[in-house]
């Protein structure tokens, strides 16, 4: 099997049946094989996302607030939201094995393993997405995923603290808020299920927030640096500054974050 091939185009294609035959036979190939060779292979630049064919991508501040929950198309709204960063997270996971061939065999399976858990969030969402009378593609979104991943091409260490310490880790901070707002609402069955697929999603997030915590810090012993490189990253890419009203310290002590860089990021109690 042409292992690159094969993640091209489960990177590429929009048809999320497609992506997760293709994803799956991956990790099983992946699975059975320590080797696998990237001899004449060279990472594209992928100058639009894969659902750009189903979505019409907009500007982060042309998308308009979520606030009525109580219409189903105004929950509808808030479903294709979160629907749409699991699409995202998706891709991610599956170009951070496409983007950094030289990395080793436990590596790509961990995010291809990821890729696999964002397909079955993916699923599990645009379910009751459709059982609102909605499809993934009928609202707005934002390509701010996709940019990052874009930005962050070049350098793994770059990656993984962008990508899951960063955007992944903030999911962490807005899942339980998210569910806080809806929890008044649970007579709603589809509410109801609303938030009983975001606690899954939470749990298993924390895990793929592990991963790439590991992963940094991998990186970080490789090159004798220090993890407080992190906080020079988020500067570089001037997130350092954004403010976190409801930073989740229990989460993010679980997935690696120190105590020590929790109090950095917001001033909460951490011990």
């Amino acid at each position: 099997m042409n292992f690159y091939d094969i993640l091209e185009q489960a990177l590429t294609t929009s048809d999320i049946a497609l992506k997760e035959s293709l994803t799956q036979q991956l990790f099983e190939y992946c699975s059975k094989n320590l080797l696998i060779s990237s001899e004449g292979f060279t990472p594209k630049v992928f100058e639009i996302p894969s659902y750009a064919d189903r979505c019409e991508i907009v500007a982060p501040n042309a998308l308009k607030a979520r606030k009525d929950f109580d219409s189903n198309e105004g929950l509808a709204t808030l479903i294709h939201a979160i629907v749409h960063i699991e699409y995202s997270a998706i891709d991610l996971a599956l170009d951070a094995v496409y983007r950094f061939p030289q990395m080793s065999q436990a590596y790509k399976l961990d995010w291809l393993e990821v890729a696999l858990d964002e397909i079955r969030h993916y699923k599990m969402l645009n379910a009751l997405l459709d059982s609102l009378g909605f499809q993934y593609g009928d609202f707005p979104v934002h390509s701010g995923l996709f940019d990052a991943a874009n930005h962050t091409r070049t350098d793994l260490i770059e990656r993984m603290a962008i990508i899951p310490r960063y955007y992944e880790a903030g999911g962490l901070d807005v899942n339980p808020q998210i569910v806080k707002k809806l929890d008044n609402k649970r007579k709603n069955p589809m509410v109801k299920t609303l938030i009983e697929s975001l606690d899954i999603i939470y749990q298993e997030e924390i895990v793929h927030v592990q991963k790439g915590d590991r992963w940094f810090k991998f990186i970080c012993q490789e090159r004798n640096l220090e993890t407080d490189i992190y906080f020079d990253i988020l500067e570089k890419y001037k997130l350092s500054e954004k403010h976190r009203p409801h930073l989740n310290v229990d989460a993010r002590k679980k997935a690696g974050f120190s105590c020590g860089e929790i109090k950095k990021l917001a001033d909460v109690p951490c011990s």
